[in-house]
């Protein structure tokens, strides 16, 4: 039904010559099919499951409870403790800063790649993601389409690439998620008699088989729109950018709703941040007398940009609007997390429980917003540092030593390896893991560095750190601007802010670091999916600003 419905909406609207129209009439015509084709109810009460009514343990004597905190498109300039506060210098992340302060601040953090899903999916496996074909984050073949309308205004000196025959071909959305054969740390952590919940964003598969209920979760609160509160409440500021279009269509195809375990789509119950946290204070409070681990996988502070009021009414000294609101949502989730750390500490589980806090990959260039990376360079959806290094930290008091600093580079996938060794959990031992148990290296029991050689593949952008040295590879477009084959080479000991190229002075690490490139990609699988858009990413100047020459830019395949 809704497949055919949203199929007859395209071709309406394509009738209609001229790409303002098409645009326009997009924007207003999907979120009428989607209030049609899947309807919202009101807000109903979750009920979480309770735990024993008493513990056979204390706290101190019981595996360690385990809380995940995983923002979404957080740049490092957005947490204070790294840059002195974002937001111009306006906003402290103090609740975030005392996780470091209070455990270990890895700076050297890194994403498992510069896009959300292709992390999530890494993060829950232990494993590079492309080991099993998870390559490109899931599109809709109809977002081609879009993409070719909004590319005949006023065509850009460097041109979008679509594929529209692999577009044709590629399974719906729904279908396009994680392998059920996978095996999620949540499935591993189960069997140490650990309760699982989810809250938040997935974005790893909708159909049976690959939801966080059929991966472990017992429980999962589910993010069925993108949208933090309607757009006309009364509680709510929003700020869009109309000048891109990656902005206009996700607030094109935006919903308030959430989903409990699979059923039926419902509002939630008020600031979608403050909602999530809402509901992992209650998963806390009814398992305090067994394991648990919590995964918290927060919308922000992914656009749509949308801020509380009384947020947003926090930063009168911001005159930019939109930073303004992207400040206000940093800060509900900065409150977030302070109001998890007091839940657990208010239930007797600080001491043991481990916290982590990190995001899916870096700040997102087409919100407009220039300095969310500082002092990186790049953006979520380029390998540059700004895309893939990003805020990383955690606390465990009973565990580790507070103020702890590990300075060698850490990878999302480190995290399956750590909760499993916390927990005292058997890893599968059928498949390669990538990972490391992080905490040897927190306490100073191991020599060495968790990792010397780190990979990052999405197509044919591509990338490895080798002992400090870094190559990115894009052997992107060529017509009708480009030489088709670029090459990135920076000493990130010597120069960690990517500002001096060394590609064509060393020709000979180059083709030592591509020699290490080829032997990974030996061992990755075919992608499930093809890449069908190929889109042009500034590297150094955020959305809305025009392309002039001499500016450098990469190719995102998906």
């Amino acid at each position: 039904m809704k497949k055919s419905v949203v199929a007859l909406l395209v071709v309406a609207i394509g009738a209609y010559a001229g790409w303002q129209n098409r645009v326009n009439l997009l924007v207003w015509g999907l979120p009428l099919v989607t209030r049609i084709t899947r309807p919202v109810g009101p807000t109903i009460p979750v009920v979480w499951p309770s735990g024993p009514a008493t513990a056979s343990k204390p706290p101190a004597e019981r595996p360690p409870n385990i809380v995940f905190i995983l923002a979404d498109d957080m740049g490092f300039n957005d947490i204070s403790l790294y840059n002195g506060g974002a937001a111009d210098g306006s906003l402290k992340t103090p609740h975030i800063d005392a996780i470091a302060r209070r455990g270990v601040l890895f700076e050297d953090g890194y994403a498992a790649n510069a896009v959300c899903a292709p992390s999530r999916a890494s993060i829950m496996t232990g494993r590079y993601s492309t080991r099993f074909g998870f390559e490109f984050t899931p599109f809709m073949n109809i977002g081609t389409t879009i993409f070719t309308w909004m590319d005949e205004l006023d065509p850009p000196p460097i041109p979008v690439f679509i594929d529209q025959a692999r577009a044709r071909q590629l399974p719906p959305f729904q279908d396009l998620g994680m392998p059920a054969s996978e095996i999620t740390i949540a499935e591993v952590l189960k069997p140490q008699g650990y309760y699982t919940a989810h809250i938040g964003k997935w974005h790893l598969g909708y159909l049976k088989g690959m939801r966080p209920e059929d991966q472990g979760f017992d429980d999962s609160l589910n993010m069925a729109g993108t949208l933090y509160l309607p757009v006309d409440d009364p509680d709510v500021v929003n700020a869009r950018q109309e000048s891109e279009g990656i902005d206009r269509m996700v607030w094109a195809t935006a919903r308030y709703a959430a989903q409990f375990n699979g059923g039926d789509d419902f509002e939630p119950g008020g600031y979608l941040t403050d909602y999530y946290t809402d509901e992992a204070i209650k998963v806390i409070e009814a398992n305090r007398n067994r394991p648990f681990f919590l995964y918290l996988a927060h919308w922000g502070i992914h656009n749509p940009l949308q801020a509380s009021r009384e947020d947003y009414d926090a930063f009168p000294g911001i005159e930019n609007h939109a930073l303004r609101v992207y400040a206000g949502m940093i800060r509900a989730l900065d409150r977030s997390v302070g109001r998890i750390v007091k839940a657990l500490e208010d239930n007797g589980l600080g001491d043991n429980t481990l916290i982590v806090f990190t995001s899916d990959n870096g700040g997102a260039g087409y919100i407009g917003l220039p300095d969310i990376n500082k002092p990186f360079r790049g953006w979520k959806l380029d390998h540059f540092e700004g895309g893939i290094h990003v805020p990383f930290m955690a606390q465990w008091p009973a565990r580790i030593p507070q103020g702890s600093v590990v300075s060698d580079p850490v990878h999302h996938f480190d995290l399956f390896q750590t909760f499993a060794a916390a927990a005292g959990a058997r890893v599968p031992g059928d498949r390669k893991l990538d990972g490391v148990d992080l905490l040897p290296f927190v306490r100073g029991e191991v020599d060495g560095v968790p990792h010397r050689t780190l990979f990052w593949r999405e197509g044919y952008q591509q990338t490895v750190l080798d002992d400090g040295w870094k190559l990115i590879r894009s052997d992107q477009p060529d017509k009708p601007v480009g030489t088709g084959q670029r090459r990135w080479l920076f000493n990130l000991r010597a120069d960690p802010t990517e500002q001096n190229n060394l590609a064509a002075q060393l020709p000979g690490k180059v083709a030592a670091l591509e020699a290490l490139l080829a032997a990974h990609n030996a061992g990755q699988a075919e992608p499930m999916w093809p890449s069908v858009v190929q889109t042009p990413q500034l590297i150094d100047k955020p959305g809305g600003v025009p392309y002039e020459e001499g500016d450098e830019y990469i190719y995102w395949p998906n």
